[in-house]
């Protein structure tokens, strides 16, 4: 006897909204969380985080950012809740660096609506940033922020008024593949279910540690910066921005209360050796590249953070996801290892979880991301 047609491992950043999206495709669906409803012990916490359609990581995202803001509306529109604010995102460097031309090459390919500003018009226009001889900027239209904690919660209390079953604090000690479905062992309790979806971010290797040996998990700190010009750093004036120039490589946008500026560095700080035991303490020394790049990109910023919080985040190799069925339990569906940055397009991949699951395959490209390329090296 089946407990579920399918299960969801790890109801956070991803789990959360592909709950949400099996749920109100009416499939009966039970979800296992080790810890409470938008805890703060993986990738989703820190009051905000970016939303960007005009991709430098690569143009392929595009359409999967489009169904993105989609399915935040339609998010939004379920519950109530305002999730997403578009207030434009600055992608920042020199004119003929990689991070323009790979932002310009999304632009290009897909007609989205951006504005190119030159160095004299971009200082003008946002002179909170101190720009370096040479360097331009690209206004991204369809760019901002999104509420992550309250995301998860919104996703999740969502998929339960829909039938969605959840046990939080519920450890999975394993899965294994159990004829035609698969066995669950949680909590020392057993569960069959039809399939199972893995969206277990930096605990995967835990989980599926063959299958999940090549990630590394990166603590990331998120620093708050007091600004002596709060008016000009509300979120109509001051976009979402990404700034790599010189050697610096940093993002941030405008707080919610609107006295502050969070800022963080792209690449994370150090790597986890074991996710139940994150490193949450900040050490000055650890302060001192981000400091550095407020001190000179920023300067209505006091170079000093007045908060900080430390989360983490899987990395692989090639620092896209791995999304598709595990080559060894076909009936597991498996999308991790976000690279730090998969929460925008999180109801996408919920969606995208949800064809796999009801339809055995999704209109969108994901060829790119087989779980296979890893394992085999690609």
């Amino acid at each position: 006897m089946m407990d579920a047609e399918v299960a969801v491992i790890g109801i956070g950043t991803i789990g959360s909204m592909t709950m949400w999206q099996l749920a109100r495709r009416g499939v009966k669906v039970i979800g296992f969380e080790q810890f409470g409803t938008g805890h703060d012990r993986s990738a989703a916490g820190g009051e905000s985080r970016i939303f960007r359609t005009a991709y430098l990581e690569g143009s392929e995202y595009v359409p999967m950012l489009h169904e993105a803001r989609k399915q935040w509306r339609e998010l939004e529109k379920e519950t109530g809740y305002s999730l997403l604010h578009l207030n434009g995102g600055l992608m920042i460097g020199p004119a003929e660096g990689d991070t323009i031309r790979s932002v310009m090459k999304s632009i290009e390919t897909h007609g989205l609506e951006h504005e190119y500003l030159e160095y004299d018009e971009a200082q003008k226009r946002y002179p909170q940033h101190k720009l370096f001889p040479g360097e331009v900027m690209v206004l991204d239209k369809q760019a901002g922020f999104i509420r992550p904690e309250f995301a998860v919660v919104s996703a999740v209390q969502r998929s339960e008024a829909l039938g969605a079953v959840i046990h939080r604090y519920t450890q999975v000690e394993s899965i294994e593949p159990d004829g035609d479905g698969v066995r669950i062992v949680a909590n020392g309790k057993t569960y069959k279910v039809g399939q199972v979806v893995i969206t277990t971010g930096p605990y995967t290797k835990k989980l599926l540690p063959e299958q999940a040996s090549p990630l590394v998990t990166r603590r990331l700190v998120m620093s708050f910066f007091a600004t002596t010009k709060p008016e000009m750093y509300t979120p109509d004036k001051f976009p979402i921005f990404i700034r790599r120039s010189k050697h610096f490589d940093i993002s941030g946008k405008p707080t919610l209360e609107g006295t502050m500026v969070k800022v963080m560095l792209n690449q994370g700080y150090d790597e986890v050796d074991d996710p139940h035991n994150l490193n949450r303490h900040i050490a000055i020394d650890d302060l001192n590249q981000i400091n550095e790049a407020v001190r000179e990109l920023l300067p209505d910023l006091i170079a000093d953070p007045i908060r900080l919080n430390a989360y983490m985040d899987a990395y692989s190799p090639d620092e896209h996801a791995i999304i598709g069925r595990l080559p060894d339990m076909p009936r597991a569906i498996a999308l991790y290892g976000f690279s730090g940055h998969g929460f925008k397009l999180a109801p996408a991949m919920g969606r995208i979880a949800a064809d796999l699951v009801v339809d055995g395959g999704t209109p969108f490209s994901i060829e790119q991301f087989s779980p296979e390329r890893i394992r085999s090296g690609r």
